[in-house]
C-alpha cells in the first residue's frame, strides 16, 4: 500500500517511524510538506520521497492521510481536490468532520476519520475510528494498518462518538499527567525527593495500568481488592471520594465532549 502524507508535524512523524518498523518499504510512503527544513529531515530520517507541494506524482498513491493543523485543512484539500482518484483518505487531524472535509474536497466520500493520542509517539497510542458508509471494508482495514504503525485502534459506529474518543483517549493523558503531578506533589510534601517522588508515583502508574490490561477483572474489583477495610487505601479513598473525585473527572471529560463538538462547528465553517 503506497501512503502520502500531507503534513510532517508530529504525528505524521510517529506514523511514518511505525509504519517503516512495521515493514513498510520507505519506497512506498511519500510527504507534502511545505517546509524546506522539515522536508529535508524526513528525508534524512526516514529515507522516504517528500514534495513541497501536491502533484501528480505525490498523489500516486492507494491513501492519503491527512495531518495538517486544522486551521490549514481546507486550503490543503482544495489543492488536492482536482488530484484525487480512488485514494483513500484518513484525517488525522482534530475536531474536523468528515461532511466539511467531503465538501471541501468536492464531495469526495471515500474518507475515515482518525483519533489518535499522544503516546502514539512512542508507538503506545489508542486510535478512535470512523468511517463513511461509501469506504470500503479492505479500504477500512487499510486505514486500520496505518493507525496499527502507532498504537491499537477502536472503531466506532458513529461519528459523533469520536468526540467521545477525543475526550476519553485524546485528551486522556493530560488528565493522567494532572494525577502524576498530584501524586508527585503528596509525595513531596511527605519529605521525598523529586526525584524519588518521580520514580514512586511514575512506576505505580505503569505497573498499575498494565496491571488492569493483563486482568479481565473490571478496574472496580481491582480497587477492591487493593482496599483493606480500615486500611490505609480506604483512608484515601474515602477522603477522594468525599472531595468529589470521581465525579469530577467525569464531568471533565463530559466537558471536553462537549467542547469537541463546538471546535467541530467552528472548525467546518467556510
Amino acid at each position: 500500500m503506497k501512503i502520502t502524507f500531507i503534513g510532517g508535524g508530529n504525528m505524521a512523524n510517529a506514523l511514518i517511524g511505525g509504519l517503516l518498523n512495521n515493514g513498510i518499504p520507505a519506497t512506498e510512503i511519500m510527504d507534502v510538506e511545505i517546509e524546506e527544513e522539515n522536508r529535508a529531515r524526513l528525508e534524512r530520517v526516514f529515507g522516504i520521497r517528500c514534495f513541497a507541494e501536491p502533484g501528480e506524482e505525490a498523489l500516486a498513491c492507494d491513501a492519503v492521510v491527512l495531518a495538517v493543523k486544522p486551521q490549514q485543512m481546507r486550503a490543503a484539500c482544495l489543492s488536492l481536490q482536482p488530484l484525487l482518484r480512488q485514494q483513500l483518505i484518513v484525517s488525522i487531524a482534530a475536531g474536523l468532520r468528515l461532511k466539511d472535509l467531503s465538501r471541501w474536497l468536492g464531495g469526495y466520500d471515500r474518507l475515515v476519520r482518525a483519533m489518535p493520542n499522544t503516546p502514539a509517539l512512542i508507538s503506545a497510542g489508542v486510535t478512535g475510528l470512523y468511517a463513511l458508509p461509501s469506504v470500503s471494508e479492505a479500504e477500512r482495514l487499510g486505514a486500520e494498518r496505518i493507525m496499527h504503525a502507532v498504537g491499537s485502534t477502536v472503531w466506532v459506529s458513529d461519528e459523533a462518538q469520536i468526540d467521545g474518543v477525543t475526550a476519553v483517549s485524546g485528551s486522556g493523558p493530560a488528565y493522567v499527567f494532572l494525577f502524576i503531578e498530584a501524586l508527585q506533589q503528596a509525595a513531596a510534601e511527605l519529605g521525598f525527593s523529586s526525584k524519588q517522588a518521580r520514580q514512586l508515583s511514575i512506576e505505580t502508574i505503569l505497573g498499575a495500568a498494565r496491571l488492569a490490561s493483563m486482568s479481565e477483572e473490571p478496574a472496580s474489583a481491582l480497587r477492591e481488592r487493593v482496599t483493606s477495610k480500615g486500611g490505609t487505601t480506604e483512608a484515601a479513598l474515602y477522603t477522594m471520594t468525599k472531595r468529589g473525585f470521581k465525579e469530577a473527572l467525569i464531568a471533565g471529560v463530559k466537558a471536553a465532549r462537549g467542547r469537541g463538538a463546538e471546535l467541530g462547528e467552528v472548525l467546518g465553517r467556510d
